[in-house]
């Protein structure tokens, strides 16, 4: 009706637009004032209806959350640079997860094809998961425990979305705020970021070689008298470190003996390369280990399951925290993840990924020994996803990942995997990324910005 005059044009009248639209009166006037009540019609009684001028749009104006969130707590979560989504050009050697290439592709899209049209697409599950997917958690477990009476069962396994999701209601579950939990330093950023959104109060522990020494653990323990010790005994994220088992089973005594948790995050137990991963947990008998293993990285990033391992009133804890928090976890996806790792294909699938991995691993690691400087790279790991860097005095890490970028590079700073002040200057890589074959591009821009 307004299409074609300009701001301040008067309306034809009612008669004149009932005759060009062949609409009633009744209709006519309607339309004006649906007009009027749009802002773009304005009617001037005597006058008739004019087109109002342009109004520029309002801008919203957020500043009143400022006084009312107040000041960013302490306990602020960072979100790390491995959640930064890549441009299509770009060498992403920040992420955190494998690329498609080394994912069962085509046996995750038949078994959540399959999932959908099964009664797990309608039917609520259990709180704590499928029974089915709670034993092979289980299983898992129990076939690297000694002592078959203490292998864990389905009735101890929570079933949860994904990793971090186990890690926040872990830590809301069996803490409080403002008590301590102790991390190895450097340690995973997401679960520096959920101690804190939980309000603990994180207290770093330096690795003493591949684990922390149980001297400072212990005095750690009795200083802090935190009951919490989150760490990733096998292949930890940064660094790739793993404990032996004589570590292991030091540290879990410094734990008992200090009637504490350990939770052991076995991230990336499908990623060994030259190592078995045996869990700490294994060796538990007295709940005293709350362990973690998660799917996501090694199914499907669209695939968010993972298992907690605990028990005693530790393990009712964790699961109130997990259905007051969400309820129950999809069973759709849950169905989909039991049917890819219970498939006959599961184990070859590894088989082959894990030698990719390896064959990645070793071009990068000699790609970097070739055309870095001597010492940058602190370790071969025997599995997971990463190399750990540490850069050359009067180098620091923002300005040499930041030029990376510019130069269409991303690597992930080691400054956000520190619970407290770094160290010293390092950078995470993944090897496990899209786009092997610009290892060798990825070093050179790498090389330019240390040189």
């Amino acid at each position: 009706m307004v299409a074609g005059l300009r701001a301040g044009a008067r309306l034809p009248s009612t008669r004149s637009l009932t005759a060009r639209f062949g609409a009633s009166p009744v209709t006519v006037q309607q339309a004006v004032r649906a007009l009027v009540r749009e802002g773009l019609v304005e009617s001037r009684p005597g006058a008739g209806n004019f087109v109002r001028h342009a109004q520029p749009a309002p801008r919203a104006d957020y500043g009143w959350q400022t006084a009312a969130l107040g000041a960013v707590g302490p306990h602020g979560a960072l979100v790390g640079s491995t959640m930064q989504t890549p441009a299509d050009d770009v060498i992403a050697m920040h992420s955190g997860y494998p690329s498609d290439d080394l994912l069962p592709v085509r046996a995750v899209q038949s078994a959540l094809a399959r999932a959908a049209r099964s009664r797990s697409a309608l039917d609520r599950p259990h709180a704590s998961g499928l029974p089915e997917l709670r034993s092979w958690f289980a299983q898992e477990v129990a076939e690297a425990t000694a002592s078959r009476g203490s292998a864990p069962t389905a009735a101890d396994v929570v079933v949860m979305p994904g990793g971090q999701s186990a890690l926040s209601s872990i830590f809301r579950a069996l803490a409080r705020p403002g008590e301590s939990i102790v991390m190895e330093s450097p340690s995973y950023w997401g679960a520096i970021a959920a101690a804190r959104q939980a309000g603990l109060v994180v207290v770093p522990v330096p690795r003493a070689g591949d684990a922390v020494d149980p001297i400072v653990l212990t005095e750690v323990f009795e200083r802090t008298r935190a009951r919490l010790f989150y760490a990733m005994p096998h292949f930890a994220n940064p660094t790739g470190s793993t404990w032996s088992p004589e570590q292991a089973a030091a540290v879990l005594d410094v734990v008992r003996e200090n009637s504490a948790f350990l939770v052991e995050d076995d991230w990336a137990h499908d990623f060994a390369i030259d190592a078995v991963v045996r869990p700490v947990v294994a060796n538990d008998t007295d709940g005293h280990v709350v362990y973690l293993r998660s799917l996501t990285k090694s199914i499907s990033p669209a695939v968010r399951i993972a298992g907690v391992i605990a028990r005693g009133p530790a393990l009712s804890r964790i699961r109130a925290d997990r259905v007051v928090d969400g309820l129950y976890v999809s069973g759709v996806l849950q169905t989909a993840a039991l049917d890819v790792v219970t498939a006959p294909g599961w184990q070859p699938h590894l088989r082959r990924m894990r030698d990719q991995l390896r064959q990645r691993r070793d071009a990068l690691t000699a790609l970097i020994s070739a055309g870095l400087p001597a010492g940058v790279l602190t370790a071969v790991p025997a599995g997971g996803l990463n190399l750990w860097l540490r850069l050359p005095p009067g180098i620091t890490a923002a300005g040499v990942v930041a030029a990376c970028a510019a130069e269409g590079l991303l690597i992930s700073p080691g400054e956000e995997w520190f619970p407290a002040e770094a160290v010293g200057e390092f950078v995470r890589l993944n090897y496990s990324g899209p786009n092997p074959g610009r290892f060798s591009e990825a070093v050179g821009i790498l090389a330019a910005q240390l040189h």
